[in-house]
């Protein structure tokens, strides 16, 4: 979460710079940002599928994910994904714009694969484990509970597949093809780049909205800690 938060925060940031101030945030521009605008959201993009897989893992393996995945070694992924991704970014930049177009094509492709068999195959699977599993519980306030969690994991996912694969199809058409395929004065006229924009708003949105432990930590932890005196009862 603190990843998704800080990574969020800088994509913000960037695209107040491509897409108030008139930018054309691409290759050969002279006034891009070298492809870091765009990572800060891909970050975001990683971190969110990570988090799918980990959480896949969690429920069909319980057990073993408990002895597995450490504090330790959950950093250690965060940490590869950050490095993975400027990486990319130091390639991007230190090739040629017809190369760098052709790396960004290649792992554009491979990160749909991924969205593919990470947030329709292995969320569909997790929705009938979970489904399964609940069957079998008694009638309680608790199954009631996680009934919701799971339905919340299928609307989160939908949300996320409408509004980042329209984006990923329209790059690997267009730098494939060789050509930009649009005309959009800057980033935030283009409504394919607004979009993953938009599932970074949501999708708190959603946890808050379908999560009541969440929302109690959020009151306690950091409305009650910022507007002490509203938070008291009258």
């Amino acid at each position: 979460m603190l990843s998704t938060c800080f990574s969020d925060v800088c994509s913000g940031l960037s695209y107040y710079y491509v897409g108030v101030l008139d930018v054309q945030d691409h290759y050969d521009s002279p006034t891009r940002t070298y492809y870091v605008a765009p990572t800060f959201l891909g970050l975001s993009y990683m971190v969110i599928l990570a988090a799918q897989a980990d959480r896949y893992h969690a429920v069909a393996a319980p057990f073993a994910y408990g002895r597995r995945m450490t504090r330790g070694r959950t950093a250690v992924v965060i940490a590869c994904i950050w490095v993975y991704a400027f990486f990319i970014v130091g390639v991007n930049n230190l090739v040629t714009v017809s190369a760098a177009k052709k790396v960004t094509s290649i792992g554009t492709f491979v990160c749909n694969v991924f969205t593919v068999v990470i947030m329709i195959g292995l969320n569909i699977r997790l929705y009938v484990i979970a489904k399964y599993h609940l069957e079998r519980e008694l009638p309680s306030p608790e199954r009631e509970s996680k009934r919701s969690s799971v339905y919340l994991i299928v609307v989160v996912a939908v949300f996320f597949l409408a509004t980042w694969l329209p984006i990923f199809l329209h790059i690997i058409v267009c730098n494939f093809l060789g050509s930009s395929c649009y005309s959009f004065r800057n980033e935030g006229s283009d409504p394919l780049r607004v979009l993953p924009r938009v599932n970074a708003v949501i999708t708190p949105l959603l946890y808050l909205r379908g999560c009541a432990p969440l929302r109690e930590t959020l009151y306690t932890k950091v409305w009650k800690a910022l507007c002490p005196t509203r938070s008291e009862p009258r």
